[in-house]
């Protein structure tokens, strides 16, 4: 009895100390928060590492499905209906499934929980290629990166080894700003600075967008932001010497409120006029 007592002693011992002993995961966990569009997007993943092993076409056979990092499924979540890799894409969260090859990979967007262990068919959501290249150094721990942004589009990255693999994410955001910018500007308090900073940027009527762009520097008479714009405006318009005299008066108020970044982009504005 004394023996079994010991036993237990020891072995409860042992126990304890191997809860109460912290080490590094392996294959760290990540989680990527990208807003993106009129929404975000998260990734979460675990990042394996070389560890002096050849990775692709070895470790990850070519044309064999992959997780996509380590440990539990790698999961993606839309905050909007997107395009992925050229394929529609309803909002929610998709585990990411990945066949790599040489020269391209085969990018599987399958159901939330499935993995390469409980794989079918039924639970691939689309499927789509993602161009593949080798890079001229090494990357030691496997990483995903969201980059490329613009107003309605990025780059999602998959980057181990030397080699990366990219695909592209669009939102098509312009119907739906269209119609709020329709809406709000039927309202008394209308987000003109807002609606004409869209207009700019997205290439639409010149003419609308320099009328908002002035309303907005009427009631906001000390914005150096609202003159910048629309100094700007004034620009694309053709109207020199009131683009002249926009970014002047925006550089001036930029230099009283201490803001030197806009200061330099009105300098640098007036470069070019």
């Amino acid at each position: 009895m004394k023996k079994i007592l010991l036993g237990l002693a020891v072995l409860f011992s042992v126990q304890v100390s191997a809860q109460n002993l912290r080490t590094p995961a392996p294959s760290p966990k990540q989680t990527i928060t990208q807003d993106f569009a009129l929404s975000s997007i998260e990734i979460n993943y675990s990042r394996p590492s070389m560890k002096g092993r050849e990775i692709f076409g070895s470790l990850v056979p070519y044309g064999e499905k992959w997780r996509t990092g380590a440990n539990g499924p790698t999961t993606i979540k839309f905050g909007q209906d997107v395009t992925v890799g050229g394929k529609a894409v309803k909002a929610g969260t998709y585990s990411i499934i990945t066949a790599p090859g040489k020269s391209s990979w085969d990018v599987m967007l399958c159901t939330e929980g499935t993995s390469v262990f409980n794989f079918k068919d039924e639970k691939v959501v689309t499927t789509f290629k993602a161009e593949a290249m080798t890079m001229p150094f090494k990357v030691e721990t496997f990483t995903i990166m969201i980059d490329n942004m613009t107003n309605n589009s990025c780059e999602i990255d998959l980057i181990w080894e030397n080699t990366a693999a990219a695909f592209t994410v669009t939102a098509d955001i312009d119907s739906e700003i269209m119609t709020q910018i329709d809406n709000v500007m039927n309202k008394d308090n209308k987000p003109y600075f807002a609606a004409a900073s869209y207009y700019y940027e997205n290439g639409k009527d010149v003419n609308k967008t320099l009328e908002w762009a002035k309303k907005a520097a009427e009631a906001q008479p000390d914005a150096y932001w609202v003159k910048h714009l629309l100094a700007k405006a004034n620009a694309k318009a053709g109207k020199k010497a009131d683009a002249i005299a926009a970014a002047k008066a925006s550089m001036e108020a930029a230099k009283k409120a201490g803001n030197m970044d806009y200061v330099r982009l009105n300098e640098n504005l007036l470069k070019t006029l």
